[in-house]
């Protein structure tokens, strides 16, 4: 592992640990400390990176004082765009892989629990970053790491080698596991899903953990510790901090004027006393306990949508398309009704007021009074205790 530090790296990594330290709200454990002061950040990242919300290009040759104050930012970075397939117009640009914030790596590295001897896989390699500072940790032979993108994989490595770590970097696909390694004392996720992949629970010893970032179709954001038990069930919480790309396996190719509303639907008209704001534009912890309870349901803003007495409109469709709603408001102040149209074999929005009634009857609840439980037939939601639970679509 590199030791000879020149003295911007010092004094970068100082400084984003002490990001990290603000972050967590409490000094970063010795061993995290450590690993990162022999792990310079600016080591896993491309010469061509994208930063900020609007994915700015920035290219080391070009600015190298600019990409390397983004190395040791407490920010994500941006290190590849559609897949690898770089497109003419940013406006088309959707990041496919990046470097996490660090502070959210610490955290949940810390969630991790980890002890000396511990084996752990990870998926969604990245960078190779958390896997240099796994390895860091708990030594090159008990850390296996997978990446889907063949690309992104040997630059992993690549990464890693000047580094000086060696841990397992295979290519494949990650919902799958891997097998020849297994089984694990935690696996760890760098990617979110909608669901949890069985085949973490399986290749997890009983007592470990699994720990990934989650999101609904409603929103993104969360983030879930599983423990495994016995009979080959995993069961936990929710805690609020964390928002990752979707693992690529569970992408939806989902476009609201070309796959959901089509000219030849009628829908039914109705009217709704439940503002659109009041679910899809609330606080995240709000949105986040409704798309857990409502399951397959996604929305989008339509604003000023050339349509007469609408000024903005909300539109809620069922992940498979097959049904849809759409809420309008017509500009004016102090609305006490809204327009619905629904159609589908499903009255969507009336999911959505349900689940909106079912938030308030139970005294609001966000993300740390929810859970899930995973078995090898299914995955349930639950509200407070296990016992207290739905199947997941």
């Amino acid at each position: 592992m590199t030791t000879d530090r020149s003295v911007p790296e010092q004094a970068g990594t100082s400084g984003l640990l002490r990001a990290v330290t603000h972050f967590l709200g409490h000094e970063v454990a010795p061993e995290w400390r450590r690993a990162a002061e022999a792990t310079p950040r600016h080591l896993f990242l491309p010469d061509r990176i994208w930063i900020d919300d609007d994915l700015t290009p920035c290219d080391r040759q070009q600015e190298p004082e600019r990409w390397f104050a983004a190395a040791y930012e407490d920010a994500p970075v941006v290190t590849q765009l559609n897949d690898g397939r770089e497109p003419a117009d940013l406006t088309d640009a959707l990041p496919s892989s990046s470097a996490s914030a660090p502070a959210i790596v610490f955290a949940m590295l810390e969630l991790l629990d980890l002890a000396a001897g511990m084996r752990v896989l990870e998926i969604g390699t990245g960078t190779g970053f958390n896997a240099a500072l796994l390895s860091h940790r708990l030594g090159d032979v008990n850390v296996t790491t997978v990446e889907i993108d063949p690309a992104v994989a040997e630059a992993a490595r690549s990464n890693l080698k000047t580094a000086g770590y060696a841990p397992a970097v295979a290519c494949g696909d990650g919902t799958l596991g891997w097998v020849p390694e297994a089984p694990y004392d935690r696996v760890i996720a760098t990617c979110s899903v909608e669901r949890i992949p069985y085949s973490w629970v399986s290749q997890t010893r009983p007592g470990g953990a699994v720990l990934a970032p989650w999101q609904n179709p409603w929103i993104c954001g969360g983030l879930l510790r599983l423990t495994v038990e016995d009979h080959g069930t995993a069961t936990g919480r929710f805690t609020p901090d964390s928002a990752f790309m979707l693992m690529r396996t569970q992408r939806r190719d989902l476009f609201l004027f070309r796959d959901v509303v089509m000219d030849e639907h009628v829908p039914d008209e109705c009217t709704t006393a439940l503002s659109p704001w009041a679910v899809a534009d609330s606080a995240f912890e709000t949105q986040f306990a409704l798309g857990h309870r409502l399951g397959d349901l996604w929305y989008a803003w339509h604003h000023d949508p050339h349509l007469d007495d609408v000024d903005t409109r909300l539109w809620v469709s069922t992940t498979s398309g097959d049904s849809w709603a759409a809420v309008d408001w017509d500009g004016t102040q102090n609305t006490e009704r809204y327009t619905v149209w629904q159609h589908g074999p499903r009255r969507v929005w009336e999911e959505v007021e349900t689940a909106h009634a079912w938030w308030l009857d139970n005294g609001r609840p966000g993300p740390d009074r929810l859970g899930l439980t995973v078995t090898a037939e299914g995955q349930t939601a639950w509200l407070d205790d296990p016992e207290n639970a739905w199947p997941l679509p």
